[in-house]
């Protein structure tokens, strides 16, 4: 590719108590129509984000036009998001572990899946082959259920992360841009952008464990070493995430050959009160003026493209 290019994913999904636990009664999609927040910039700039969708949000008849009309216009994909909690059947405990699809019996991912699946089918009238798992809980067999499901896109992956602290995937050593699931080159797998900026980027990539560590959490260690400006761990989002701090690296990675990256959020950061991210109106401006920061520098300035 002679040009950068930027793709923009949406887990478009319930609102809940994020320091709350795992519950089946959080149903509301009020956000989803607060997506317009954002909407004109897209359109302004040409771009068609991708909603991945989860089990609440199929069944909200009031979502569903708003993301359909989306859909319909050119102005939105529309992909998979299985939260396991609140995606039927119900057969398993509600607890943090469960929480990722990849730790659930396989027959019963696969019925999840599947359920959800085909609610979008329903839904929108079409068959997703964009995937990406709640809280990144993807595993090898969620690998073989969705390709047997014909998808052709995830979009799970965290390079150089470790969930593990609540028994989620541990991503470490995952490669930052796109690269194949499988030996016959059907499943393309395009992380979540996330890697390493700073004098020494490199640095990073060998003591990736001390940035989801605890103990190095509880001393600090990531913050000394991202102020002493040796190195710093970033994803390309704007929940928490300064626009500085994620165009320094889109640079960073640009410069070691990276050329496909992707920006994500979650829907309900759109309407103030949902997230840790935006607790406010003035959150929500600064929300949006991080985004179109972000984008505006990857065109003008990167020479990027925007695409799907």
């Amino acid at each position: 590719m002679s040009a950068p290019q930027l793709a923009i994913i949406v887990d478009a999904e319930e609102e809940f108590d994020w320091s709350q636990p795992f519950s089946r009664d959080n149903q509301s999609t009020a956000s989803i129509v607060q997506q317009d927040v954002l909407h004109k910039l897209y359109d302004d700039l040409g771009i068609v984000p991708t909603y991945v969708v989860d089990y609440p949000i199929v069944v909200d008849s009031q979502a569903v036009a708003y993301l359909g009309a989306l859909h319909h216009a050119g102005r939105a994909d529309i992909g998979t998001h299985p939260h396991p909690w609140v995606t039927p059947p119900h057969a398993e405990e509600v607890t943090a572990i469960n929480s990722y699809m990849c730790n659930l019996p396989v027959d019963l991912q696969r019925a999840k899946i599947e359920t959800l699946h085909r609610a979008i089918e329903a839904a929108f009238g079409i068959a997703p082959t964009i995937f990406k798992a709640g809280r990144y809980g993807f595993g090898p067999e969620t690998a073989k259920i969705i390709a047997d499901l014909g998808y052709k896109v995830d979009c799970s992956h965290v390079p150089h992360s470790d969930f593990g602290r609540d028994g989620g995937p541990d991503f470490r050593g995952t490669p930052e841009g796109p690269f194949w699931l499988d030996r016959d080159k059907g499943l393309l797998e395009i992380p979540l952008t996330s890697g390493f900026f700073g004098a020494v980027p490199d640095l990073g990539k060998s003591i990736a464990r001390v940035f989801d560590s605890p103990r190095a959490k509880r001393w600090r260690i990531p913050a000394l070493l991202s102020r002493s400006g040796l190195v710093t761990r970033a994803r390309l989002s704007p929940e928490g995430i300064s626009a500085r701090e994620q165009c320094r690296l889109i640079e960073s990675l640009y410069h070691q050959g990276q050329r496909v990256f992707t920006l994500g959020y979650h829907s309900p950061s759109l309407l103030p009160g949902h997230t840790p991210y935006v607790r406010d109106q003035a959150d929500l401006a600064a929300f949006v003026r991080t985004v179109a920061d972000v984008l505006r520098w990857f065109r003008d300035d990167l020479g990027g493209q925007f695409t799907t």
